[in-house]
């Protein structure tokens, strides 16, 4: 199956040049990134980045950490175009499940990307509110997990055979670590991974020999010997 790519980012220089690339299936952003790229006020930066992708999905992020709130948030940024997605936690900073936003918002026709996902126990919460007409992605956060010393793959491949049963869920593969996740999330049937610029660039290069590489590798540690005058 394919597995689109969807550039995580929030710098507008880049998602310039990445929207340009046809390997590029869409955009994600969350508030670190957008605080990272110099974002001052919210909406405003928001619809900078909207402006320049206007024909691929879009994440935008609520940032409130109530319900009510995140309702509130989730539709006024649903205003902001058609290729948005919403972005909800699946829960907030209580540990609480956002059921009530996601179903709210999702019983609104409102596209919905739910992220900060870690087990299939989440994902069958989030399918348990939801309708089946709606587009909703579920963003698993598999690079957090291993860096956690969990096995994520496990877990993936349970909320993937969960959402079989919806045609309007796409399960995300999200915090990707290295290019080989690419490989993987194809391999596990993921519908969509979240990447950044450093990785796109190196998968765009996929198809060197196990020769090639060697030779590369020698070359640059011999490059690096002559450039600092080492001596024996």
């Amino acid at each position: 199956m394919k597995t689109k790519i969807f550039c995580d980012i929030a710098e507008l220089d880049l998602i310039k040049k990445y929207n340009k690339k046809k390997i590029v299936n869409g955009f994600t952003t969350n508030p670190s990134l957008m605080r990272k790229a110099g974002a001052k006020d919210y909406e405003i930066y928001s619809k900078k980045i909207l402006n320049v992708c206007f024909d691929k999905p879009v994440s935008l992020e609520v940032f409130a950490d109530n319900n009510r709130d995140m309702i509130e948030q989730g539709k006024i940024i649903n205003k902001w175009g058609k290729n948005v997605y919403v972005k909800v936690p699946v829960v907030n900073t209580q540990n609480k499940f956002t059921g009530k936003v996601i179903r709210e918002l999702n019983k609104q026709n409102i596209k919905l990307n739910i992220t900060a996902v870690y087990n299939a126990q989440q994902t069958k919460k989030i399918l348990n509110v939801i309708n089946k007409k709606t587009k909703v992605i579920i963003s698993i956060f598999v690079g957090r997990a291993g860096d956690a010393g969990k096995d994520p793959i496990p877990e993936l491949k349970k909320s993937i055979n969960l959402a079989k049963k919806f045609k309007n869920v796409e399960i995300l593969w999200a915090s990707v670590r290295e290019p080989y996740n690419y490989l993987q999330a194809k391999q596990l049937g993921c519908n969509i991974i979240t990447i950044p610029p450093a990785i796109i660039e190196k998968i765009e290069k996929f198809g060197k020999s196990f020769d090639e590489l060697t030779v590369e590798t020698v070359k640059a540690f011999v490059k690096d010997s002559i450039e600092s005058n080492f001596k024996l």
